[in-house]
């Protein structure tokens, strides 16, 4: 039997309280999109690196490993470790909500699932995060 999981308001309470603190502490904020075009850039670095040398974004953010990043595999670790930890982990292609609305259909959840994934990317890109 899952644990009963963490009441969502307290969750992204905390999450704004962890954002303010970031910014006081270090005067960053944090997000996760910079990350994204400069992980797309680190593996195109290498299958052309000449390339990438010369874009213009990857002139001025260099393709790297740095605190940003280390977030973004940081959200990735937490929410694998705290799913285990809840007893709620399982892989599935089609989570139960998707499949009782909209069918069984692994090619069309994933298809959905990378139009909205880059439709989230370019807004957020298109707001400068």
């Amino acid at each position: 039997m899952p644990a009963k999981s963490w009441n969502p308001y307290v969750a992204g309470a905390l999450s704004g309280l962890l954002l303010v603190l970031s910014v006081w502490v270090s005067g960053k904020y944090f997000g996760a999109s910079t990350t994204f075009v400069r992980a797309a850039g680190m593996v195109e670095k290498t299958i052309d690196a000449k390339r990438v040398g010369t874009m213009e974004y990857f002139v001025k953010e260099t393709p790297k490993v740095d605190w940003q990043f280390m977030f973004v595999i940081g959200i990735f670790v937490g929410a694998l470790i705290a799913a285990r930890a809840s007893k709620d982990f399982k892989w599935q292609a089609v989570p139960d909500s998707w499949k009782a609305r909209f069918g069984p259909s692994v090619e069309k959840r994933s298809i959905i699932a990378m139009l909205g994934g880059a439709l989230a990317m370019f807004g957020a890109r298109l707001a400068g995060g």
